[in-house]
Protein backbone atom coordinates (compact mmCIF):
# COMPACT_ATOMS: atom_id res chain seq x y z
CA UNK A 1 0.00 0.00 0.00
CA UNK A 2 2.49 2.73 0.58
CA UNK A 3 4.47 1.89 -1.91
CA UNK A 4 2.66 4.02 -3.95
CA UNK A 5 4.05 6.77 -2.01
CA UNK A 6 6.09 9.12 -3.96
CA UNK A 7 9.92 9.39 -2.67
CA UNK A 8 9.28 12.78 -1.99
CA UNK A 9 7.45 12.30 0.93
CA UNK A 10 9.54 9.42 2.82
CA UNK A 11 12.16 11.93 2.97
CA UNK A 12 10.38 14.55 4.42
CA UNK A 13 9.37 12.52 7.49
CA UNK A 14 12.64 10.57 7.55
CA UNK A 15 13.75 12.45 10.77
CA UNK A 16 9.92 11.61 11.91
CA UNK A 17 9.82 8.20 14.22
CA UNK A 18 8.71 6.33 17.35
CA UNK A 19 12.22 5.63 18.35
CA UNK A 20 13.15 2.53 20.26
CA UNK A 21 12.44 4.01 23.49
CA UNK A 22 8.74 3.66 22.69
CA UNK A 23 8.40 -0.16 22.05
CA UNK A 24 6.94 -2.29 24.84
CA UNK A 25 9.79 -3.68 25.62
CA UNK A 26 11.51 -0.47 26.86
CA UNK A 27 7.93 0.77 28.69
CA UNK A 28 7.30 -2.66 30.23
CA UNK A 29 10.88 -3.65 31.63
CA UNK A 30 10.73 -7.22 33.21
CA UNK A 31 11.94 -8.31 36.86
CA UNK A 32 15.36 -7.52 37.65
CA UNK A 33 18.07 -10.82 37.78
CA UNK A 34 15.51 -12.90 35.40
CA UNK A 35 17.82 -13.48 32.33
CA UNK A 36 15.89 -12.54 28.98
CA UNK A 37 14.15 -15.25 26.54
CA UNK A 38 15.98 -15.70 23.36
CA UNK A 39 14.42 -15.29 20.53
CA UNK A 40 15.40 -16.12 16.83
CA UNK A 41 14.16 -16.35 13.23
CA UNK A 42 15.55 -19.18 10.27
CA UNK A 43 14.46 -16.25 8.11
CA UNK A 44 16.98 -13.53 9.22
CA UNK A 45 19.62 -12.76 11.84
CA UNK A 46 19.40 -10.19 14.88
CA UNK A 47 19.58 -6.45 13.41
CA UNK A 48 19.53 -7.98 9.70
CA UNK A 49 16.89 -7.40 6.61
CA UNK A 50 13.85 -9.46 6.45
CA UNK A 51 13.55 -11.21 3.48
CA UNK A 52 10.74 -9.94 0.94
CA UNK A 53 8.75 -12.45 1.24
CA UNK A 54 7.33 -11.33 4.66
CA UNK A 55 6.62 -8.40 3.96
CA UNK A 56 4.46 -6.19 1.30
CA UNK A 57 6.84 -6.31 -1.23
CA UNK A 58 5.89 -10.26 -1.60
CA UNK A 59 3.59 -13.06 0.19
CA UNK A 60 3.34 -10.94 3.21
CA UNK A 61 2.98 -14.08 5.84
CA UNK A 62 5.00 -13.82 8.84
CA UNK A 63 8.32 -14.92 9.88
CA UNK A 64 9.30 -18.55 11.54
CA UNK A 65 10.18 -17.53 15.22
CA UNK A 66 12.21 -19.83 17.70
CA UNK A 67 12.76 -18.88 21.33
CA UNK A 68 14.41 -20.68 24.35
CA UNK A 69 14.91 -19.64 27.91
CA UNK A 70 11.36 -19.07 29.01
CA UNK A 71 11.58 -18.86 32.71
CA UNK A 72 9.91 -22.06 34.61
CA UNK A 73 7.76 -19.97 36.80
CA UNK A 74 6.01 -18.43 33.42
CA UNK A 75 2.31 -18.88 33.33
CA UNK A 76 1.86 -17.45 29.70
CA UNK A 77 3.67 -15.67 27.10
CA UNK A 78 2.73 -12.96 24.69
CA UNK A 79 4.37 -11.50 21.23
CA UNK A 80 4.22 -8.22 20.08
CA UNK A 81 5.82 -6.96 16.91
CA UNK A 82 6.18 -3.14 16.14
CA UNK A 83 7.77 -0.75 13.94
CA UNK A 84 10.19 1.51 15.72
CA UNK A 85 10.58 3.64 13.17
CA UNK A 86 6.93 4.31 11.81
CA UNK A 87 6.00 7.66 11.28
CA UNK A 88 4.09 7.98 14.12
CA UNK A 89 3.95 8.90 17.90
CA UNK A 90 4.25 5.24 18.59
CA UNK A 91 5.17 2.30 17.33
CA UNK A 92 3.19 0.37 14.49
CA UNK A 93 1.79 -2.49 15.78
CA UNK A 94 2.21 -4.90 13.25
CA UNK A 95 0.93 -8.06 15.35
CA UNK A 96 0.26 -8.85 19.05
CA UNK A 97 -0.22 -12.80 20.21
CA UNK A 98 -1.62 -13.79 23.25
CA UNK A 99 -1.83 -17.12 25.55
CA UNK A 100 0.94 -18.91 23.88
CA UNK A 101 1.89 -22.32 25.23
CA UNK A 102 4.39 -21.06 28.34
CA UNK A 103 7.16 -23.64 27.29
CA UNK A 104 9.99 -22.88 24.92
CA UNK A 105 8.97 -22.94 21.56
CA UNK A 106 7.98 -21.80 18.40
CA UNK A 107 6.50 -20.51 15.48
CA UNK A 108 6.36 -21.38 12.20
CA UNK A 109 6.10 -19.21 8.78
CA UNK A 110 2.52 -17.87 8.60
CA UNK A 111 1.53 -18.79 12.22
CA UNK A 112 0.38 -15.36 12.62
CA UNK A 113 -3.09 -15.31 10.77
CA UNK A 114 -6.88 -16.24 11.94
CA UNK A 115 -6.99 -19.95 11.05
CA UNK A 116 -3.44 -21.18 12.33
CA UNK A 117 -3.48 -19.47 15.55
CA UNK A 118 -6.87 -21.01 16.27
CA UNK A 119 -5.38 -24.20 15.00
CA UNK A 120 -2.25 -23.62 17.86
CA UNK A 121 -4.01 -22.79 21.13
CA UNK A 122 -3.46 -19.17 20.83
CA UNK A 123 -5.07 -15.48 20.11
CA UNK A 124 -4.76 -12.94 17.88
CA UNK A 125 -4.90 -9.38 19.30
CA UNK A 126 -5.66 -6.16 16.74
CA UNK A 127 -2.77 -4.87 15.24
CA UNK A 128 -2.09 -1.33 14.48
CA UNK A 129 -4.45 -1.68 11.36
CA UNK A 130 -7.55 -3.02 13.53
CA UNK A 131 -6.86 -6.42 11.92
CA UNK A 132 -6.46 -9.47 13.96
CA UNK A 133 -3.55 -10.55 11.73
CA UNK A 134 0.17 -10.34 10.90
CA UNK A 135 0.75 -6.40 9.18
CA UNK A 136 3.50 -7.26 6.97
CA UNK A 137 6.14 -4.19 6.83
CA UNK A 138 5.25 -1.54 4.39
CA UNK A 139 7.39 1.59 5.10
CA UNK A 140 7.13 4.30 3.22
CA UNK A 141 9.46 4.83 -0.24
CA UNK A 142 12.65 6.89 0.90
CA UNK A 143 12.22 6.77 4.34
CA UNK A 144 15.15 4.69 5.38
CA UNK A 145 15.65 1.42 7.20
CA UNK A 146 12.86 0.44 9.38
CA UNK A 147 13.69 -1.36 12.65
CA UNK A 148 11.10 -4.16 13.64
CA UNK A 149 10.81 -5.58 16.93
CA UNK A 150 10.01 -9.19 17.30
CA UNK A 151 9.25 -9.33 21.36
CA UNK A 152 8.06 -11.91 23.06
CA UNK A 153 7.42 -11.71 26.69
CA UNK A 154 7.15 -14.46 29.77
CA UNK A 155 4.15 -13.21 32.30
CA UNK A 156 3.56 -14.75 35.88
CA UNK A 157 0.12 -14.92 35.66
CA UNK A 158 -2.51 -15.61 32.69
CA UNK A 159 -3.82 -11.94 32.92
CA UNK A 160 -7.06 -12.20 31.26
CA UNK A 161 -7.19 -9.89 28.65
CA UNK A 162 -9.46 -9.53 26.18
CA UNK A 163 -10.65 -11.69 23.23
CA UNK A 164 -9.13 -9.15 20.69
CA UNK A 165 -6.57 -6.67 22.72
CA UNK A 166 -5.06 -3.87 21.31
CA UNK A 167 -1.63 -2.52 22.56
CA UNK A 168 -2.63 -0.17 25.66
CA UNK A 169 -4.20 -3.70 27.21
CA UNK A 170 -1.30 -5.79 26.35
CA UNK A 171 0.99 -3.04 27.39
CA UNK A 172 -0.53 -2.68 30.62
CA UNK A 173 -0.50 -6.47 31.69
CA UNK A 174 2.85 -6.57 30.91
CA UNK A 175 3.60 -3.91 33.07
CA UNK A 176 2.44 -5.62 35.68
CA UNK A 177 3.23 -8.94 35.12
CA UNK A 178 6.46 -9.38 32.77
CA UNK A 179 8.67 -11.84 34.37
CA UNK A 180 11.41 -11.85 31.35
CA UNK A 181 11.40 -10.70 27.73
CA UNK A 182 13.27 -11.00 24.57
CA UNK A 183 13.87 -8.95 21.80
CA UNK A 184 14.72 -9.66 17.50
CA UNK A 185 15.15 -6.79 15.36
CA UNK A 186 14.78 -7.55 11.61
CA UNK A 187 15.01 -4.47 9.00
CA UNK A 188 13.27 -3.33 6.33
CA UNK A 189 13.81 -0.29 3.73
CA UNK A 190 11.91 0.56 0.37
CA UNK A 191 13.85 2.94 -1.76
CA UNK A 192 12.91 5.63 -3.49
CA UNK A 193 10.91 4.53 -6.27
CA UNK A 194 10.30 0.62 -5.53
CA UNK A 195 7.88 -0.92 -7.26
CA UNK A 196 6.66 -4.88 -5.59
CA UNK A 197 8.76 -7.56 -6.06
CA UNK A 198 6.03 -9.32 -8.35
CA UNK A 199 5.57 -6.04 -10.04
CA UNK A 200 9.31 -6.43 -10.93
CA UNK A 201 9.37 -9.81 -12.14
CA UNK A 202 5.82 -9.53 -14.20
CA UNK A 203 8.22 -6.68 -15.93
CA UNK A 204 11.24 -8.32 -16.43
CA UNK A 205 9.42 -11.36 -17.65
CA UNK A 206 7.52 -8.87 -20.44
CA UNK A 207 10.41 -7.56 -22.36
CA UNK A 208 10.97 -8.95 -25.60
CA UNK A 209 14.76 -9.93 -24.53
CA UNK A 210 13.53 -11.81 -21.32
CA UNK A 211 14.80 -15.57 -21.22
CA UNK A 212 13.34 -18.30 -19.54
Amino acid sequence: MLEKLPGAVGHVLREQRAGLEQIASTLAQPRLGVPPIQISSLAFADHMPIPAEYTADGAGVSPPLQWHGVPPGAASLVLIVEDADAPTPRPLVHAIAVGLDPRDGSLPAGALRPGSADEAGFRLGRNSYLQTAWLPPDPPPGHGVHRYAFQLFALEVDPGLSGKPGRDEVLEALQEHALACGCLIGTYERPDGSVKAGDKRAAVASRPDATA
